[in-house]
């Protein structure tokens, strides 16, 4: 099946499962210029593991469990709230449901005002516990704790998932007129792709003894930021500098080495400097495509809009 026939199936499809929180960076939009790229080996059914070391919104993962007929998913990421999240899901999405109904019941009803303080006051309690979840032992406190969540992601300004250097999520308040808290449907959804996967919670590095050259692996780490301003890579209180930027590229080369199918996603740095080489140097041997997408979070509307973004194959 061509990769663009596939786009026109899931499109026309009614159950289809979209990312469970929204997430800057998230690849939603470029699936279609994602999907013409994917090694041939997919689309001919002979891959028989998909791996993701930065699950974030899971975009990719969703649509790839939807359309392929692979054996074997595994899904980390180095943020624990990520895994916490999706485990949940995976467990017990049922109970969640029963949480974000109750949430999303309390907070529709509230004036604006009362929603801000009702929003700040489920901020702060996110925040008080963050060190207090075991994210090796599953329980019961993994329901308030997921629903607070998809929460603030849904509520929360510009819809970003960002913490601060001390792990504390730190989005100001977003002033929308009736969000979607609980999309019962899709979670259900979601939670049924979920038991196809191994979730866990360790650096990208982890995956190593998992990859084969019947593995796809699609890495999706924090984007490189064009400026100094332009900073989006505070998904959690790791720093993921041009060092990791580095060591993430060296691991690349040691699985292409393993003949593992690889792609990668980051920033074009030639959006704001057309000298600047760091991608095209750190990833030199390899396919390096630019596609096309559009910078949907910014707070000024003028610096919205097309910008290249780089996907870098190994076949």
């Amino acid at each position: 099946m061509a990769p663009n026939s596939i786009i026109c199936n899931s499109s026309n499809s009614v159950n289809i499962v979209k990312p469970i929180l929204k997430w800057a960076g998230g690849k939603g939009q470029l699936l279609e210029q994602i999907a013409k790229h994917l090694p041939q080996e997919l689309i001919e059914d002979k891959i028989d593991c998909y791996i993701e070391p930065f699950i974030g919104g899971g975009a990719v993962f969703f649509w790839i469990a939807q359309n392929f007929n692979i054996k074997e998913f595994y899904l980390s990421d180095i943020n624990q709230e990520l895994i916490l999240l999706y485990k949940t899901i995976q467990k017990d999405v049922s109970s969640l449901v029963e949480e974000l109904k109750k949430i999303e019941n309390e907070y529709l009803i509230l004036n604006e005002e009362k929603r801000k303080i009702y929003f700040l006051n489920k901020r702060e309690s996110y925040n008080k516990f963050k060190d207090r979840i075991d994210i090796k032992n599953f329980d019961i406190s993994w329901f308030s704790r997921a629903a607070q969540i998809i929460f603030l992601n849904r509520t929360c300004f510009n819809g970003l998932f960002r913490v601060n250097k001390k792990g504390y999520f730190n989005v100001p308040f977003g002033n929308y007129k009736n969000p979607r808290i609980c999309h019962t449907d899709n979670l259900i959804s979601a939670s049924k792709l979920l038991q196809k996967a191994t979730i866990q919670y360790f650096d990208f590095t982890e995956i190593q003894s998992l990859a084969t050259p019947k593995t796809f692996v699609y890495f999706d780490p924090p984007y490189r930021p064009l400026t100094k301003t332009a900073s989006f890579k505070s998904y959690s209180q790791f720093d993921f500098n041009d060092d990791e930027q580095k060591r993430l590229a060296s691991f690349y080369q040691k699985l292409d080495r393993q003949g593992t199918k690889l792609m990668l996603s980051n920033s074009d740095p030639k959006n704001i400097d057309k000298n600047d080489n760091f991608f095209d140097e750190l990833y030199s041997g390899f396919t390096i495509n630019r596609i096309q997408a559009n910078r949907m979070i910014n707070s000024k509307a003028s610096n919205r809009g097309a910008i290249s973004e780089l996907l870098i194959t190994n076949y």
